[in-house]
């Protein structure tokens, strides 16, 4: 009995692309591509999903012998790049959460406080890094993770193997994306703006009519106290804005 085994070569070609891709996205994605979740287990989602999506995608790529190293190299490339567009098309939507932490903190008087963030290793303050945990778990809580996924299957209908993404339709969806998140992070500190406006221009009247007060050490504790009670009254409707801009993004990629 022979066994024919001269797909392996071209099926090992489409394997290594189509992990370019999802490994790409799979990276950058909200929620399964945080610093919190070690290398190795993204390494093995990717791959997981990659095994998974060969058998349906497959026929997709084109047929390139293994001799031709350089439309192969060049497919790499293509591919990778789709993957962290896609992935960062995601990631930024998180940025709503520290344009809002940001804009919190500062209406309470916190903007100080500074704490690296686990989510992106670097220095952030610490409400908006409390609010990217909180929105991390909700993701999985909510298994808004799976809609992350099914944006990694429906970007083979988006952009098929071998395309050329244009430059202007890439520039408009990240600008698309920044935008929002900045406009939806404003929304969603907008109580707190409110408070920020009347309490200082309250601190200024105070200033004015009574002189003598120290109204610098007057203020600070009381906006940081009412700025917390603010942030427990309104922190599951400002989760709930957050999530809802994300699924409208995933939901896009996805469909």
């Amino acid at each position: 009995m022979t066994v024919n085994i001269s797909f392996l070569p071209a099926l090992a070609v489409t394997f290594i692309l189509m992990f370019a891709r999802l490994g790409t996205m799979t990276m950058l994605m909200p929620g399964i591509g945080e610093r919190g979740i070690p290398v190795r287990i993204r390494l093995v989602i990717a791959l997981m999903l990659t095994l998974v999506m060969l058998p349906i995608y497959r026929s997709n790529y084109p047929t390139v012998p293994m001799a031709n190293f350089g439309p192969i190299v060049a497919l790499l490339f293509q591919e990778a790049i789709i993957g962290a567009v896609l992935g960062l098309t995601a990631r930024l939507t998180l940025t709503a959460l520290e344009v809002a932490g940001a804009t919190i903190a500062n209406q309470m008087g916190l903007g100080f406080a500074t704490a690296v963030d686990p989510n992106q290793g670097q220095q952030g303050m610490m409400i908006g890094n409390l609010l990217a945990v909180i929105g991390v778990a909700l993701i999985f809580a909510t298994d808004m993770h799976h809609l992350a996924i099914g944006a990694l299957d429906h970007s083979y209908t988006l952009f098929k193997p071998g395309e050329i993404m244009p430059a202007s339709d890439v520039t408009q969806l990240m600008l698309s994306i920044v935008s929002g998140a900045f406009k939806i992070g404003v929304q969603l500190a907008a109580p707190f703006l409110v408070f920020g406006l009347l309490f200082n221009l309250g601190l200024g009247i105070l200033a004015r009519l009574m002189p003598q007060l120290q109204v610098f050490f007057l203020g600070l504790p009381l906006s940081i106290t009412i700025g917390f009670v603010m942030l427990a009254a309104f922190i599951g409707a400002v989760m709930l804005g957050f999530l809802g801009h994300l699924e409208t993004v995933l939901v896009g990629v996805a469909r």
